[in-house]
């Protein structure tokens, strides 16, 4: 067979296994075959187009068992039946050699379809490993929930960790209503933070009235005490308030709780006053 007309028949089955062949061409690859000329293998084509096909996929699901295995045992019977002895002598009987077969040996257009049909077999091996990669699981970290601490906990860190606590004790004001009154203020410089504990500081209408802090430090002078903030109290019992001081606060020597209009005042009159807490030994200045 001319280098031509193998060349012809080649592309012919290729076109058959790919995309299909017209009338014409159908005819003409009869014409070839009849010819003498069908050396080619034109089932390996349509595999290694399959192959090919299968290969360029982006997913697909794993071949079952059963059929992989009915697969590999026909393949194992073929190459079986094509290496024995009696076989190859049949085969070699049933084909006398062309001229040019007898001085080139096997032509490769018959090993051609099968070398594609193994490359794609080793292309879809490989889509298959990096399409399906093993999967790692990753540990997640645990999220920390951050605990809120109250008031009462603030108050006991606060203790614990500064130096320069002071402290002073409740006494009633010039509210007439309000004659016993308990508790504590706590106050460091350091932190620039104190927490106040009342018991028997009456609860107050919101809508009505607040309570509010007074510093009386020696920064401000007994003239304009700095605001350390509003706070209501909603039940009876023990109260622990935090202190929100507006200014920098320095060696307090009082602490006085006023009763205000909703919201707080700038400058109090002191008219109402609920309770105070005088330190007894205030520090000198540095």
């Amino acid at each position: 067979m001319s280098i031509e007309r193998e060349e012809a028949l080649l592309d012919l089955l290729v076109k058959q296994a790919t995309v299909g062949l017209t009338e014409e061409e159908s005819r003409e690859l009869k014409q070839l075959d009849t010819q003498g000329i069908g050396s080619i293998d034109g089932p390996a084509f349509e595999l290694a187009a399959a192959a090919l096909s299968i290969a360029s996929l982006d997913k697909f699901e794993p071949m079952p068992q059963h059929v992989e295995a009915r697969i590999l045992l026909d393949a194992d019977r073929f190459f079986a039946e094509q290496s024995s002895p009696v076989a190859a002598a049949s085969s070699a009987a049933e084909k006398r050699p062309t001229a040019d077969e007898n001085t080139q040996g096997w032509s490769v257009w018959n090993w051609l379809p099968w070398g594609i049909a193994a490359a794609a077999s080793v292309a879809l091996a490989v889509n298959v490993a990096t399409d399906n990669p093993t999967p790692t699981l990753v540990q997640q970290p645990t999220p920390q929930v951050e605990q809120k601490l109250t008031p009462a906990q603030e108050r006991d860190q606060l203790l614990a960790s500064a130096r320069d606590v002071i402290k002073a004790t409740w006494a009633p004001g010039n509210v007439k209503e309000i004659v016993q009154i308990g508790g504590e203020v706590v106050w460091s410089d350091e932190k620039q933070a104190g927490y106040m504990t009342f018991k028997g500081l009456p609860a107050n209408d919101p809508n009505k009235e607040t309570y509010q802090l007074w510093i009386f430090e020696e920064n401000q002078g007994d003239k304009t005490p700095i605001d350390g903030g509003v706070f209501d109290v909603n039940a009876n019992g023990e109260v622990i308030v935090p202190i929100s001081a507006k200014l920098k606060a320095k060696n307090p020597a009082l602490f006085a709780i006023t009763i205000e209009k909703p919201g707080g005042v700038v400058v109090s009159k002191r008219e109402k006053i609920a309770a105070a807490a005088k330190i007894e030994a205030p520090k000198t200045s540095a």
